[in-house]
């Protein structure tokens, strides 16, 4: 972009004292020559030649001229807001076009402030705005999450009676749908007449960004029932995190559709969110597949791909693919080592994460951040090597967050090392995180050691502080559907079949051996409540639920928000065999495979 200002370089802006007659040539140039040369305009001296010759012609004056002169020199990807606004300022009575144009290009330009400043102007000159000054001056506000400044946009958007234009309703609810404010983005959708595919990819994104992936699927089906197919690549990117995070595999398999049916070639950004959608819905073949294949790879499909390889505990083929991008000569980041470094925790690769640390530091220069130390401290955990992973926290030269402090106490918890469990918890509470879940962890940590009085006085602080645990719910996606269960779950319009499923299972289960791991229920009561509590946790429910529903010898995927007990990862891998069903289990941490009795994890989770 060229940054010197022309009124430095030219004396040809100010109006000639005897402005040339309005010649023939003048007038045929006016009218057909400003236009066609100005679109021939390839670069800034390009553009400067045209300058010059149309202030030579004395036609600079004319409006028509003028406006084209600042629309191509803001609006192109090789022009300058600088010389535009020089350009600009020459002109003694800007109306709209001129100013919407000035604002656009400030817009896209990133130079927000500048924007709204500009916008600010028009206002005290008197210039009225219309339904192209809108947009570009919401789209600043949502970029600068200046939501004060965005809501009285809206009134002025009222006063001028625009509420109704499309293009204006549509920015509205894309900036308060990028600021949070996802009630006042459907507010103005709902009172929309006519809604265009940018209304509904507007509407969606709104829903992503606030994480509401529900919503996000249900507006995507009423968008399609509506007979608007052709949804934009946002919209179906959006789509796509929704269903990653759900683990609607199905979904997300029709929206692979019909991306393939309307978009000729996949640009790297929607190949790289249908990877993620494969491998974190439980399909890694597919995803390895499609990476494989992308004929163009960035940093971050490849962090995607070993993120992805991580969390099915695929921890060697993780390595494998990071030797590869280091061979396409592509600079490894923090968020790739993070990858790396997951995958070998959760494969129990201590040995080849420590050389990975290492190469990051010395081979390619990247400090550690807390994150990547909180990746050693969960591979140190992981592997029973409390105290090890202990001292790396004590030899950070940052203060540890909680996330490391989290991760010790949950590996304390798995290797019942209640002692260095404390001394976390306390770290924990000292950081005031507020999270209900370290006194949870702690609390249950008593309870095992069977320290009552300890477990009541946790409750009690919990209690005090008005900390409440989010429940625990699994997810299965059946005939397009995501349905959702929580323990001892009888919401469900057909629960009676589904707790009759239960009771069969459970009989099929004692002839194969099976017995309820009743320590997993950390209360103090009778074995017999402790197997009732057991039997009805959220992930059986949803298993049963998947057996009665689907076809014999489908697979089952499970999503989870909480970790999963052992109770569960042995119950599940009996119901794997019984069934000979394969069932995919996600929860917060990586996948369970279960195939034939046997789980991907081999135990080591």
């Amino acid at each position: 972009m060229t940054g010197t200002s022309v009124l430095t370089q030219t004396q040809l802006f100010s109006p000639p004292k005897n402005p040339p007659q309005s010649t023939e040539l003048s007038v045929n140039f006016n009218e057909q020559g400003c236009l066609s040369l100005l679109k021939k305009c390839k670069s800034m001296e390009e553009f400067k030649q045209v300058h010059a010759q149309i202030l030579k012609l004395g036609v600079f004056w004319d409006s028509f001229c003028a406006s084209n002169l600042v629309a191509t020199c803001a609006l192109s990807n090789w022009g300058s807001m600088e010389y535009a606004c020089s350009i600009f300022r020459q002109i003694d009575e800007p109306g709209s076009f001129e100013f919407n144009t000035m604002i656009r290009g400030y817009t896209n330009d990133m130079n927000l402030e500048e924007a709204l400043l500009l916008y600010i102007e028009m206002l005290e000159r008197g210039v009225e705005p219309d339904n192209f000054t809108y947009p570009p001056v919401l789209k600043a506000c949502s970029l600068l999450r200046a939501l004060k400044e965005g809501m009285q946009i809206h009134g002025h958007v009222f006063k001028g009676g625009l509420e109704g234009d499309i293009f204006v309703q549509n920015s509205l609810i894309s900036m308060y749908g990028k600021s949070g404010e996802i009630e006042l983005a459907r507010a103005v959708f709902e009172k929309m007449d006519e809604r265009s595919v940018a209304s509904w990819s507007a509407i969606i994104g709104a829903h992503a960004n606030v994480e509401m992936w529900q919503d996000c699927l249900m507006l995507f089906g009423d968008m399609s029932n509506g007979g608007c197919m052709r949804a934009e690549e946002s919209t179906l990117v959006s789509v796509l995190s929704a269903c990653t995070h759900l683990g609607a595999l199905n979904f997300g398999r029709c929206v692979h559709e019909i991306l393939l049916r309307n978009i000729r070639e996949l640009n790297v950004i929607v190949e790289t969110s249908l990877v993620d959608m494969y491998v974190k819905c439980g399909c890694l073949e597919k995803g390895l597949c499609l990476f494989q294949n992308m004929v163009k790879k960035n940093l971050f499909s490849y962090t995607v791909m070993i993120s992805g390889l991580a969390i099915h505990g695929h921890g060697r083929e993780a390595l494998r693919v990071f030797s590869e991008m280091l061979e396409e000569g592509l600079a490894p980041d923090g968020a790739v080592y993070i990858g790396v470094l997951s995958a070998c925790s959760h494969a129990g690769l201590v040995n080849e994460a420590l050389q990975c640390f290492n190469r990051m530091q010395f081979e390619h220069g990247i400090e550690p951040t807390v994150q990547l130390y909180g990746c050693m401290v969960d591979l140190m955990g992981r592997a029973g090597k409390l105290r090890e992973a202990y001292e790396i926290i004590k030899s950070m030269p940052m203060k540890p967050n909680d996330v490391v402090w989290r991760s010790l106490l949950s590996a304390c918890k798995v290797h019942l090392d209640l002692e260095l469990g404390e001394i976390a918890a306390n770290q924990l509470f000292q950081l005031n995180s507020n999270n209900p879940s370290d006194y949870l962890v702690l609390s249950n940590m008593y309870a095992r050691a069977r320290r009552w009085e300890d477990v009541a006085k946790i409750r009690r602080e919990m209690a005090e502080k008005g900390l409440m645990q989010t429940p625990g719910f699994s997810l299965v996606e059946v005939k397009r559907e995501v349905h959702k269960f929580v323990s001892q779950d009888k919401s469900q319009s057909n629960c009676d079949s589904i707790y009759e499923m239960i009771h069969q299972m459970e009989w099929q289960l004692k002839f194969e051996g099976y017995k309820p791991d009743t320590s997993q229920v950390l209360l103090n009561v009778d074995e017999e409540e402790k197997r009732e509590r057991l039997k009805y946790h959220s992930q059986k429910l949803a298993v049963a639920f998947a057996l009665l529903h689907t076809c014999k010898g489908s697979p089952i995927r499970i999503s989870r928000n909480l970790r999963m007990c052992n109770d569960c990862h042995t119950y599940t891998k009996f119901l794997s065999m019984i069934y000979q069903r394969e069932i995919t289990v996600r929860d917060r941490h990586r996948f369970h495979h279960f195939r034939d009795g046997t789980c991907s994890c081999k135990d080591y989770w």
